[in-house]
């Protein structure tokens, strides 16, 4: 009796081990994921796009379909590429963090450009599909998942580099709840986000009380603004975020000039207001960061139109993009 008592407090302690060893990868997948929000609110503010012009029963459909692809991308692709990327040449994630980092700043730099200097493709967003309605809709999930790829390695790639060191196991399992979890995050909050004007109108035309036929109203005025303000806050995110990784990046390769600048800057600002010390050294951070992640996106802008681009339609007979 006293050994089978002893194998059960055996068994207990091991349960207790392997729940801390669970709760603690949920820990660490949710801080990894957090340092992904950048590419995350871009990921929530580009999608909805891909649904506009099609009838509203195929909205969400569309969206399950891009979010299946996301999840293949992540965990089919991304997820090994990463463990074998820790396992065998950990050396290569800081510059491949940096160039997903100078990705996110080119794009939001283009975003910015193009609100002062927009042309055909920006001036009004996107263009309503015609022809073949399930042949646009393959196309358009197929474009959906591409961009998604690229996105999907960024996150990925930052929440990696995030993870504490430790055995690949965990490091897996870590890097499984951030695809599933943010996956799941991204593409529910864009399937509430697609149908919020239809909701609206519904709840505008058959709603018992004036209260809630005012609020239907209300909701599809809103929904406007709110996209408007969605992809304001992704573009800033993500400039923010890809300055913060190269800042980073070139400190731990060995520069850390202007990484010690920033963070005194920091330090003064938050001396000067201790009451809100936190907050105002995060908010200067953020926008010396941002300045520094605008300031190399502008300078990638030419760079990507005027070589790389080119350089990509040399090499595959096809019209280039970066994005």
């Amino acid at each position: 009796m006293s050994g089978l008592l002893a194998l059960l407090d055996d068994v207990a302690g091991i349960a207790k081990v392997a729940a801390a060893s669970v709760d603690d990868i949920a820990g660490q997948a949710a801080k990894a994921g957090a340092k992904a929000a950048g590419a995350v609110i871009d990921d929530a503010a580009v999608t909805p796009k891909y649904v506009h012009g099609f009838a509203p029963a195929r909205e969400l459909p569309i969206v399950g379909k891009i979010a299946v692809g996301s999840i293949r991308n992540k965990v089919l692709i991304l997820l090994p590429a990463a463990l074998l990327l820790s396992a065998f040449a950990p050396w290569a994630i800081v510059p491949l963090l940096m160039l997903g980092g100078s990705y996110l700043c080119f794009e939001g730099a283009e975003k910015v450009y193009h609100l002062f200097r927009p042309h055909a493709p920006y001036a009004d967003g996107h263009v309503a599909p015609e022809g073949d309605p399930l042949h646009l809709e393959r196309e358009k999930v197929a474009g959906a998942v591409k961009t998604d790829f690229i996105l999907s390695a960024e996150i990925m790639t930052i929440a990696l580099a995030a993870l504490p060191p430790q055995n690949i196991w965990m490091q897996a399992f870590a890097l499984l709840l951030v695809a599933i979890g943010i996956t799941a995050l991204v593409y529910g909050g864009v399937a509430l986000i697609v149908k919020a004007d239809d909701f609206g109108l519904w709840l505008a035309r058959v709603g018992r009380t004036g209260f809630g036929r005012a609020l239907g109203r209300g909701i599809v005025a809103f929904m406007p603004g709110f996209m408007k303000a969605l992809m304001v806050v992704g573009t800033a995110a993500m400039i923010w975020v890809g300055g913060s990784i190269v800042v980073h990046g070139v400190a731990e390769l060995g520069w850390h000039g202007p990484y010690d600048w920033i963070h005194h800057q920091a330090d003064a600002a938050a001396a000067a207001l201790p009451q809100a010390g936190g907050f105002i050294a995060w908010a200067v951070t953020a926008f010396f960061d941002g300045v520094v992640g605008l300031a190399l996106g502008f300078v990638l802008i030419p760079l990507v139109s005027f070589l790389i681009n080119p350089l990509i339609a040399r090499l595959t007979g096809k019209k280039g993009a970066a994005h």
